[in-house]
């Protein structure tokens, strides 16, 4: 269907000469430089990248892997012309430190472009917001918030909560052996935490489920939006009913979330402020409803609170999802992992046989922090940010003049892999985020920055000024979930199949073969 839409592009081209300037535009830049940039570094053409989609058979979301395999012949810097301006992608360390963290400020907005996709149309996210006063104030209304490690804290019942219905799904399914994929569990489980925390512990599984189908139909339907992301103008002019389904598609997730920012909002002018202490703190839709916006800005609309809970929600399930997906396939993998996992859970509670490990439990397991870094470095959830950065202003990087409103991206995938960072990299070892004090198993924490602000290593969020403000929400989901699942059930492969790795690029870098498993219950 793509081959036959871009053929069918270029005989439509002939015919109509306002398409034929723009397309002329879109495939007239090469990795030249231009007399409007001409410092950039260099890239592929814009034409041999889009034959690299249509005629070989490469999905969009393989950018990241084919600008990696570009690396030895243009260098830590590539220049990539998709869409109407250019990104440059950074595959460095070392550079990557020097553009987010020691010119933090220059590096943090984000381009023009980014805003006008389908899917923050109209609204204010923070992902997606120009670096300014609005984005500062809803970033501190988030870390602030809900994000407040004293506020996760006050969420403990719905963890619980959430742990105990996926750990009865897990025995109800695995009853006689029968082995589970995963993969759908992990994601439920994810996504109900994050909807609870944004729309309060009211919401009842069933509402639940039915904002999950209607984001997995979006998630389900992204691919098609390639067209449109590399042909805008034209895309939308060719298929105008696939733009339109799309946009309903989108629309649907929207109206799916509405009545709870309603019933939220009816419950907040009811109870007059009273921030809903019975209930366990206040919820992100809280923050929202009350947010003050900076001055000269108005306050929050109900479409731009939609939009924010949307990110909040998106952001993190998927992306979480998949880390915690591959970290479980390596303790499937990898048995003495697994008992090492275990071994440190028993010396932290000692005899008490409690039936959740809490998250201040966590703190006293450095090897389970250690097992979710490793899988983190080692499988990212994404090959690279899906929103760039830009530059406020002209600067030089790597020997190069990046211009100001230049987009910027990073290849996290292989700056977790490099070898001059990380000692056989493709090997999933844990222990090398921890140091023996004594002797070989008494370990302690080494105490790494995930934030990347002294040194760059790897930067699964991120880094700098737009690190994922939920870095340490995603860490805590992880390690707790990691620590509750080894302690309840014996993680073994299906059958005594080996646990495949092969990695599958999509919106995340996911298991190409998702994790099949037998669970026997250890109590």
């Amino acid at each position: 269907m793509e081959l036959f839409i871009f053929f069918a592009s270029l005989c439509l081209c002939l015919l109509l000469k306002p398409l034929i300037t723009q397309l002329h535009h879109l495939l007239s830049s090469s990795s030249k430089p231009t007399n409007k940039n001409p410092n950039l570094p260099p890239g592929p053409s814009r034409i041999s990248l889009i034959a690299t989609f249509v005629f070989r058979g490469k999905s969009f979301f393989e950018l990241g892997p084919i600008i990696s395999n570009l690396r030895q012949k243009y260098g830590p810097l590539i220049t990539v012309h998709l869409g109407s301006q250019p990104t440059i992608y950074i595959t460095n360390n070392s550079l990557a430190h020097q553009a987010l963290v020691q010119n933090g400020a220059v590096f943090a907005d984000r381009p023009i472009s980014i805003n006008n996709l389908i899917v923050s149309n109209s609204k204010k996210i923070i992902s997606k917001s120009p670096y300014g006063p609005t984005w500062r104030a809803l970033r501190r209304n988030l870390t602030a918030g809900v994000l407040n490690p004293s506020q996760l804290r006050s969420f403990s019942h719905v963890r619980e909560r959430v742990l105990n219905n996926l750990i009865d799904a897990f025995k109800h399914d695995s009853k006689g052996e029968k082995a589970v994929f995963v993969e759908e569990y992990f994601r439920h489980a994810i996504f109900s935490m994050l909807v609870l925390l944004c729309f309060g512990d009211n919401v009842e599984e069933k509402q639940i489920r039915e904002i999950e189908a209607a984001q997995q139909r979006l998630f389900k339907n992204f691919h098609r939006f390639k067209l449109f992301i590399i042909l805008p103008k034209l895309g939308k002019f060719l298929c105008k009913k696939q733009w339109k389904k799309l946009t309903e598609i989108v629309t649907g997730y929207d109206e799916a979330i509405v009545p709870l920012i309603r019933s939220r909002k009816k419950i907040s002018e009811q109870e007059q402020d009273t921030s809903r202490k019975d209930q366990g703190g206040v919820f992100y839709v809280d923050t929202l409803l009350n947010f003050q916006a900076p001055e000269e800005e108005e306050n929050l609309k109900e479409v731009e609170i939609v939009g924010l809970c949307n990110e909040f929600i998106s952001a993190g399930t998927d992306t979480t999802m998949t880390a915690l997906h591959w970290i479980m396939a390596n303790v499937v993998k990898y048995p003495a992992i697994q008992a090492k996992i275990l071994e440190e859970i028993k010396g932290g509670i000692g005899d008490d046989q409690r039936k959740f490990i809490k998250e201040d439990d966590l703190q006293k397991m450095p090897y389970i922090k250690a097992v979710v870094l490793e899988g983190l470095r080692r499988h990212p959830p994404g090959y690279a940010p899906a929103t760039p950065h830009a530059v406020t202003e002209d600067v030089e990087l790597g020997g190069y003049k990046v211009p100001k409103g230049t987009a910027v991206n990073f290849l996290i995938a292989d700056m977790g892999r490099d070898p001059n960072v990380w000692e056989n990299p493709m090997e999933f070892k844990p222990e090398r985020f921890l140091k023996s004090s004594d002797g070989d198993n008494d370990h302690r924490q080494q105490g790494f920055d995930v934030t990347g602000s002294r040194e760059i290593k790897m930067m699964p969020f991120g880094a700098g000024r737009r690190i994922c403000p939920g870095y340490g929400l995603a860490m805590l989901h992880m390690e707790y979930l990691v620590a509750n699942l080894v302690w309840h059930f014996e993680w073994k492969p299906a059958d005594g199949e080996d646990v495949d790795l092969t990695e599958k690029f999509d919106l995340t870098i996911s298991m190409k073969n998702p994790l099949r498993v037998h669970l026997t219950p250890r109590f």
